[in-house]
């Protein structure tokens, strides 16, 4: 009762008066004893002085404390900052006092104020010494009293031990609620290796073995080493995860708040921290020139691509920006968001890419320059089972952007399309391979540059994999996992965004920008990684469980289709894929005869896709009837 009634009320009883009078009380110890070990532990001075030197010393003192304000830092968080100010505070004490002296003996003006100058240096490195300790021994004690109401410690090791590293440290030591004792560091420098660093030694990278984690008895490893290599980073917390230890990574500098980290911000590393690719480095004067004083349409607006594309764009100097989105609730959360962050120049439209006369108005009223059309039906098994909404979104309301683009001589027109189109086995795959090409015949004849994005998943998209096992996990398994071998290609929103618009800006119209996604992930490995990584362990806390591949959906994804092969752009990780060539009047002529059966719920609709992407092979779907019927008629491709 009594620690928690020190603790409750430590901030009252400590206030910077009450640390002004001890450091006070202080000083005056340390003059009393300098006396003292001057004087050989005698009395062999006129002690009928001290009391008139030591009032004369507290003045200056009291003085040197408040033009220095070393008593207002908060003892308990004692550091290197307040050490300094301290000892700011007695140079500027043992200053004044020394002139003073100086200048008494040289006029005679009060002979029982002369204080012999050795009297004065003694004083000063006791007054630093008590000064610090006083601090420091409050700071224990205090941490002592609040620790004893917390979990019993446990044993952290810090790799890295550099600068960021040793910030980890003093965040960890300096953080009154934590009950983390830090018992080493790990680091790859052999001249660090061995040594010691605030008496702390630091272990070479071989020491992360399940052996020495259990005799230390390890329960956490904090990654603190800015600019990790995410390969790296991978590989090292994929050989902790058996161990019987909890990994957490520190934020990146620009994420510290105030420039300084808060033990708050130490978080467990999560899957995406192992599946962010390096930053990417952009010309970004290219996209600030295309976008200077131009008139922006963002379809789609408010979803994950949409919504990032549009920050983004915020960052540059734009005449108007227009966000279409038909999710109203998304589109006011995003609305919100921009105002919050200081953001005026656009304009939110409640609309839909399907409403051809609505669109048309939008177009008269705001004149865009450049459009980026994310607007689109994405869920495989969904659309598998819908094919008529996934025709009216991604084929019909493309379309209608599209020749609305051309009529309204929109400078580019950029579409952003998915891995998913290459060698399609689902209808949503069909229907954005399907507006690919119309977007191609467009690019033929048209002042608009038309311009196509093709990318693979994206971290924390709606309704990717990755929230779902999250989730799952949450809910106390099992993780559901379609095939134990299927792969997919990973990249985060923000980089998937920048690169969308760096193809644009680069787009001179009829390219299909294929992005590089780097190492395709094994899905099974990455359930088991999360689970690990959620201090659970598979199969005995949360087992995966294989469902089957769901309609439409491929083993792995692929960027190029059959036939096609890439050109390098000025950026390594865009290129541009050299399609084949398609009879472009049959394919308008065919997008048309799609759309309008589609209007009418016609039976054969799917029939009518795949005649127009012959490569369109449905996988584990109804629709694959339709495969086994030869398709009479023309093809798209040229032979």
């Amino acid at each position: 009762m009594i620690q928690n009634y020190l603790t409750n009320n430590a901030s009252r009883f400590a206030s910077k008066w009450l640390v002004l009078f001890i450091d006070l009380f202080t000083i005056g110890i340390s003059f009393v004893l300098s006396y003292l070990i001057r004087f050989n532990l005698t009395l062999g001075f006129d002690v009928s002085k001290l009391p008139i030197q030591l009032a004369y010393v507290l003045g200056i003192a009291l003085i040197a404390f408040l033009i220095t304000g070393s008593y207002k830092g908060i003892v308990r968080h004692t550091g290197i900052r307040d050490i300094y100010n301290i000892f700011n505070a007695v140079c500027l004490f043992s200053v004044i006092t020394i002139l003073i002296v100086i200048v008494n003996r040289r006029f005679d003006f009060y002979p029982e104020y002369t204080i012999p100058l050795g009297i004065i240096i003694i004083n000063s490195l006791l007054a630093f010494i008590g000064l610090t300790a006083s601090r420091f021994v409050f700071k224990y004690l205090y941490n002592s009293l609040v620790n004893n109401n917390l979990p019993f410690q446990k044993n952290v090791l810090i790799y890295g031990a550099g600068e960021s590293g040793i910030l980890t440290y003093n965040t960890i030591s300096n953080h009154s609620r934590s009950n983390a004792h830090v018992l080493g560091f790990i680091d790859e420098d052999n001249n660090k290796i061995g040594k010691l660093i605030n008496g702390v030694p630091v272990y070479a990278p071989s020491k992360l073995n399940d052996q020495f984690l259990r005799s230390k008895k390890i329960a956490e490893i904090i990654f603190a080493v800015h600019n990790i290599d995410q390969k790296k980073l991978r590989r090292l917390v994929e050989s902790l995860v058996e161990s019987p230890v909890k990994v957490k990574i520190v934020p990146p500098v620009e994420d510290w708040i105030n420039g300084e980290l808060k033990a708050s911000q130490i978080k467990q590393v999560q899957i995406e921290d192992l599946l962010n690719r390096a930053p990417i480095s952009f010309t970004n004067k290219r996209i600030q020139t295309e976008f200077r004083n131009k008139n922006i349409l963002v379809t789609g607006g408010a979803g994950s691509i949409g919504s990032e594309i549009v920050r983004q764009i915020c960052r540059y100097k734009y005449k108007s920006l227009i966000i279409l989105d038909q999710a109203e609730s998304a589109l006011y959360d995003l609305q919100q968001e921009l105002k919050q962050s200081g953001h005026v120049n656009f304009v939110p439209v409640v609309g839909d890419v399907r409403d051809k006369n609505k669109c048309n108005i939008l177009f008269q009223e705001f004149k865009p320059d450049i459009i980026f059309h994310a607007a689109a039906y994405k869920h495989v098994p969904l659309m598998e089972y819908n094919p008529y909404e996934a025709i009216k979104i991604n084929v019909a309301g493309t379309k209608v952007i599209a020749d609305l683009s051309e009529q309204h001589n929109v400078e580019k027109f950029v579409l952003i399309s998915t891995d998913k189109a290459v060698n399609p086995t689902n209808v949503m795959g069909a229907t954005k391979r399907i507006a690919e090409m119309y977007i191609s015949c467009l690019s033929q004849n048209s002042k608009t540059r038309f311009i196509t994005t093709r990318f693979g998943n994206v971290l924390g998209s709606n309704g990717s994999v990755i929230p779902l096992f999250k989730k799952q996990i949450e809910n106390g398994g099992p993780l559901t996992l379609t095939h134990k071998d299927i792969t997919r290609f990973f990249m985060t929103i923000p980089e998937a965004s920048q690169l969308v618009m760096e193809a644009g800006a680069m787009g001179e119209g009829g390219e299909i920008f294929i992005f590089d996604m780097g190492e395709s992930v094994r899905i099974f490995d990455l359930a088991k990684n999360m689970i690990r990584l959620s201090g659970l362990r598979y199969p005995e806390d949360i087992d995966i469980k294989i469902t089957g591949l769901r309609p439409g959906e491929k083993l792995y994804e692929e960027l190029l289709a059959n036939g096609e092969n890439t050109l390098p752009t000025y950026h390594k990780k865009i290129m541009i894929s050299k399609v084949r060539d398609i009879d472009l009047l049959w394919v308008r002529s065919k997008v048309e005869q799609l759309c309008v059966s589609n209007m009418f719920f016609d039976a054969d609709i799917v029939k009518l896709m795949k005649e127009i992407v012959p490569e369109f092979v449905s996988n584990n779907s109804e629709n694959s009837n339709f495969d086994k019927k030869s398709i009479s008629g023309k093809s798209a491709i040229k032979v």
